[in-house]
């Protein structure tokens, strides 16, 4: 279930907006002032936060320029529903970090579609998030050579000419250049340039025997 924190001084307007969102199977947190919603977002976290500008204590603006100065909040949707409906108002609240700003008096239907559609964008930036992470720790498959080809594949990805790979690894430039001949082989590529973009692109690392000597 869904969290929703709404943050207004105006009991009747939560009132009403607890019973929308209810109805929709949303789980609704309240605060009359920003200091009070920070201190029950230290608490438990909420998935979109819907609040009003004009508060006693700490109003909106205030409230979301420190939710988005704290690690925990600067990803959490945030839409302003308040009467300050002048273009400058609402400027100030994107500006503020605010994914959305919505004016007073509203459609219910608008503000929970708006929640939904504020839920829907933070899922998939978390997936795509995750997505990034588990393709960073994956470990590319092993290289389709043999020891040999693979100690001439990490020489060739560092530049090294047939000349000073045969010094390197003590082979004849005739030797170097059959395994070269065989790695591009087995690799489907054409030549000592398309080897070093396949090696970062794939996600390959020297061996650390490999940069030695």
């Amino acid at each position: 279930m869904n969290t929703v924190l709404i943050v207004d001084d105006d009991p009747v307007l939560q009132m009403a907006l607890t019973r929308r969102l209810e109805a929709q199977g949303f789980e609704v947190m309240s605060a009359t002032s920003g200091q009070e919603a920070l201190e029950l977002l230290g608490n438990k976290p909420a998935d979109v936060v819907v609040s009003d500008v004009m508060m006693p204590g700490m109003n909106g603006f205030e409230f979301c320029y420190h939710l988005r100065s704290s690690p925990a909040g600067e990803m959490v949707p945030f839409i302003f529903l308040s009467s300050l409906g002048e273009l400058t108002n609402r400027v100030q609240g994107h500006l503020l970090g605010a994914d959305d700003y919505l004016v007073k008096p509203f459609s219910a239907q608008e503000l929970i579609a708006k929640v939904k559609g504020a839920i829907a964008r933070s899922q998939r930036l978390h997936s795509a998030l995750e997505r990034m992470l588990e393709q960073s720790t994956l470990q590319p498959n092993p290289l389709p050579l043999t020891p040999a080809e693979e100690r001439v594949f990490w020489e060739v990805v560092q530049g090294f000419t047939n000349k000073q790979i045969g010094e390197h690894l003590f082979l004849s430039p005739r030797t170097v250049q059959t395994h070269l001949s065989n790695m591009l082989a087995k690799l489907n590529l054409e030549n000592r340039s398309q080897i070093v973009r396949f090696a970062f692109e794939q996600g390959y690392r020297m061996p650390e025997e490999s940069g030695k000597g």
